[in-house]
């Protein structure tokens, strides 16, 4: 058993090991509850080697990025056109750059043929247009009225992992953030702002139903979680201080896993940082109003594309009866 205080509030988790078939259950004073239903094996594309490991950058001034970031766009380039006017030898390099990544773009396509990566946008806004917008005219003409979903959904940034693909959704249902590792982060005004905002949002204005946090095998994020030392060095700009968002997840994984294999170890974060983001939505004082009126559900979900399967569990809320002493 673990407890872990979220705002004041506690989240008690009596979880047996993710490799177990009962249900996963967690207590919240006043009451909260969270199931898994199922436990699969460790996703197999997990690579052993270290990942998210910052490139060496090819423009390396101190407090470049930070005075760049400070500046107008207009500023911002003839700094860095000063830059290289400066150093020369910079410029063969940011040439090569270029080069390199203007080949990247144009990569050979299945077919033997260069791929062109606007004209994939074009086509894909054609076929887009043309089978479904003009197909679907009542569907859009109420969508150019407003949107009223009836989920938020909180998901991976990984290209592997469209909610809107996986689950079928149409243009209107869910109202959706996507984010390294679907991290719901505990409410903080200044810090993760951008992630409350769209809460704040979802809940209050477009009064959705259920938001309902996804994470999925094979996540580059939640390797990145098990794999960071978090020692006080760092190899990333941001990632790793994302990432630790979900270090009760690490810290629950490596107590009741220790000594499994990193595949093991990551299958079961990828499930425990779903129930740490369910927690942590609880920290947000709309989410817990509407928890408590029974306008909102919270739900978390696992995607193992490896497997092709979808699992969906719930978090119960409800405040527990006083005691009169």
């Amino acid at each position: 058993m673990s407890t872990a205080s979220i705002n004041g509030w506690y989240l008690t988790s009596t979880s047996p090991s993710c490799h177990s078939s009962s249900l996963r259950r967690a207590t919240l004073r006043p009451s909260i509850v969270a199931s898994l239903n199922s436990s699969p094996s460790p996703p197999t594309l997990i690579r052993n080697h270290p990942v998210l490991a910052a490139p060496t950058p090819l423009l390396t001034p101190s407090n470049w990025s930070e005075d760049m970031g400070n500046k107008s766009y207009e500023e911002a380039i003839e700094a860095l056109k000063k830059l290289l006017s400066e150093k020369g030898e910079l410029k063969a390099a940011a040439a090569a750059k270029v080069d390199q990544i203007t080949a990247e773009l144009k990569t050979t396509s299945a077919d033997g043929k260069p791929f062109d990566s606007v004209e994939r946008l074009k086509e894909g806004f054609i076929y887009f247009k043309r089978e479904k917008y003009e197909k679907n005219p009542s569907l859009y003409a109420e969508l150019a009225k407003g949107q009223s979903p009836k989920y938020m959904i909180v998901a991976c940034s990984d290209s592997r992992v469209c909610p809107s693909h996986v689950l079928d959704m149409q243009p209107g249902e869910a109202f959706v953030v996507r984010n390294v590792a679907n991290m719901v982060p505990p409410y903080d005004q200044t810090k993760y702002s951008g992630t409350g905002s769209a809460i704040e949002y979802a809940v209050l204005h477009l009064k959705v139903k259920e938001i309902v946090v996804i994470g999925h095998s094979a996540c580059g994020g939640i390797k990145g979680l098990m794999s960071f030392p978090f020692d006080g060095t760092t190899s990333t700009d941001f990632i790793e201080d994302w990432v630790k968002i979900g270090m009760p997840a690490k810290t629950k994984v490596l107590a009741e896993n220790r000594g499994e294999p990193m595949g093991v170890q990551c299958t079961c974060c990828e499930k425990e940082a779903v129930n740490v983001s369910l927690g942590n939505l609880l920290s947000y004082p709309f989410v817990r109003d509407g928890l408590v009126k029974k306008t909102l559900a919270l739900k978390g979900g696992y995607y193992d594309f490896i497997k092709g399967t979808f699992e969906l569990w719930s978090l119960q809320f409800e405040l527990s009866k006083s005691v009169s002493v």
